[in-house]
């Protein structure tokens, strides 16, 4: 059985080990790592196995795992992934896989200079609904995509920073900008405003409140993507793409639903099972309306997908290798930039 360890015993670390438990049968637990002691010795007792560490040498020293999941903040990138390649141990980094892109590339080049197998913590792909909405937009000339990912302000410290998380839309609306390059294809220029001052109830606050940004996509297909921190309650909150055709859309909230207007009900089928199919009555939609639901096991898809890979030597089922996470994050570095400069920003996504 393959040795597991985890480096970040924080929130996401913990979405992490939920997983962890579920996939005892391929796996065993030998570390959790944490620069607060606590937290890892926390994680130890909640697996109930493993050593709690406080310096991630020391945990591969001593327990010499056989794969990684590397779960820290954006800021805190490069010397723990080199690590990790120098003793060709495989590793899961969570997303963004960094905010210096030449650091990116280095790790990802190294990586592969080693033929190590990696991943990136871009679940939402493992989604069924993702598949639904690659099929649609295999089947559908999709002219715009429309985006609105709107909630509030983490309570991370790093988060509040732009300079440590590399604001919303790298550390977190990055799932709605990933997804869209998944499903529609990859972007080519972009075009972006900010705006700061309606957030003025948060301590240790300095990133964007809002941000809105045009997208020419390589097949010709623009976007506009609205995603903000702003929100209050759920009452300001909102999280969709729309995929828009002559006619007929589609409309997907990440990990949710994916609802197809224009398109007739029909009955269940062994290839729909696992799926909530029904009309929309309240929407005249010439046609109708097909909902699919989510089955709420792309998380541990997502995991075991790259256990299995490092298991099996294969990684031909990982959605997200290190080489195509960061293509998500020079996408939403190359926002970030327009927002800073005022200009068009062309994308070069195979540097």
């Amino acid at each position: 059985m393959k040795k597991l360890a985890l480096i970040g015993c924080g929130g996401i670390g913990r979405y992490h080990l939920g997983n962890f438990l579920q996939s005892k049968d391929i796996v065993e637990l030998v570390g959790f790592c944490d620069i607060i002691p606590e937290k890892a010795e926390a994680f130890v007792k909640e697996a109930g196995c493993g050593k709690a560490f406080e310096n991630y040498i020391d945990m591969y020293n001593e327990v010499e795992p056989d794969m990684v999941f590397i779960c820290i903040p954006p800021y805190a990138h490069g010397d723990i992934e080199f690590e990790t390649i120098r003793r060709g141990i495989p590793f899961f980094v969570e997303k963004p896989v960094a905010l210096d892109m030449d650091l990116a590339r280095r790790i990802r080049d190294a990586a592969e200079a080693k033929n190590l197998i990696t991943a990136s913590g871009f679940q939402c792909r493992y989604s069924k609904l993702a598949e639904r909405n690659i099929q649609f937009c295999r089947e559908n000339e999709v002219v715009c995509v429309m985006c609105e990912r709107t909630g509030g302000v983490p309570s991370a410290w790093w988060w509040r920073n732009k300079e440590t998380s590399g604001g919303q839309v790298v550390e977190q609306a990055i799932h709605q900008y990933d997804m869209v390059r998944y499903t529609l294809g990859e972007p080519v220029e972009v075009s972006s405003f900010s705006t700061r001052g309606f957030v003025r109830d948060v301590e240790n606050y300095n990133t964007d409140d809002c941000s809105v940004t045009i997208v020419r996509f390589e097949n010709g297909s623009l976007g506009a993507f609205a995603v903000g921190d702003y929100a209050k309650n759920g009452n300001a909150a909102d999280e969709k793409i729309i995929f828009k055709c002559r006619d007929k859309r589609a409309e997907h909230r990440i990990l949710d639903s994916f609802r197809i207007y224009g398109e007739a009900p029909k009955e269940e089928s062994d290839e729909n099972k696992g799926f909530i199919i029904a009309g929309d009555g309240a929407v005249s939609a010439g046609g109708g309306c097909v909902e699919y639901k989510e089955d709420e096991t792309y998380g541990l898809r997502c995991d075991r997908t790259f256990m299995e890979a490092v298991i099996s030597g294969d990684p031909s089922k990982i959605r997200s290798p290190y080489r195509d996470a960061l293509k998500s994050v020079v996408f939403t570095m190359a926002i970030n930039e327009s927002m800073a400069t005022g200009k068009t920003v062309r994308i070069d996504l195979d540097r």
